[in-house]
């Protein structure tokens, strides 16, 4: 069953108060700080939406705020996919998709402000176990074959916006705001 964008704003009302994993943050606190910072980068609306609905998932599979302390992987990034995918098109579904192999990339190659070992070190302890469950720290060939991917850049840019999205009492636009951006980007 495709949502629409109403049904994603229910969403957000019945679910986006639960914490984010063990951050200081809730679920919709972090869409909502990462939006901002991709519409701050400059990020063309699909980008925009991909970064405010790349956990959606977590609100759909609705296994609790921190599935990994339980060793639970819960798969956010293609969960979300069936429900969105009549509603957007690949340059939104597909950094939502990659954002988690984005962040294994990441521990490789890093940034271009920190080395691999460092974008390690700097991810949260969830995001660290998170990691672990998701398959771990690629290798130089499948970061290589990851980056080559279409939208991979795109799910690195992602990445380190929801790194970043996790800022206790961070001021956002309100959830209108980014629902009116997806509604740009919408398939009609």
């Amino acid at each position: 069953m495709a949502l629409s964008l109403d049904d994603i704003a229910r969403l957000f009302e019945a679910k986006g108060g639960r914490l984010y994993s063990g951050e200081p943050v809730t679920q919709l606190e972090h869409a909502l700080q990462s939006a901002q910072l991709a519409e701050r980068a400059g990020a063309d609306a699909a980008l925009i939406t991909a970064a405010f609905l790349h956990d959606l998932g977590h609100l759909i599979n609705d296994l609790g705020e921190t599935p990994t302390l339980r060793g639970i992987d819960d798969k956010h990034q293609y969960v979300a996919l069936p429900f969105l995918r009549g509603l957007f098109a690949d340059d939104v579904l597909q950094p939502i998709k990659l954002h988690v192999d984005a962040k294994r990339y990441l521990c490789v190659h890093g940034d271009g402000m920190l080395s691999g070992a460092e974008y390690w070190a700097a991810l949260s302890e969830d995001s660290k176990r998170s990691l672990e469950l998701q398959g771990g720290v690629f290798t130089a060939a499948e970061a290589n074959a990851f980056i080559a991917q279409p939208y991979a850049p795109d799910a690195v840019a992602l990445r380190r916006w929801d790194d970043l999205a996790k800022v206790e009492g961070a001021a956002t636009p309100p959830l209108s705001h980014y629902l009116a951006i997806a509604a740009r980007v919408a398939r009609r």
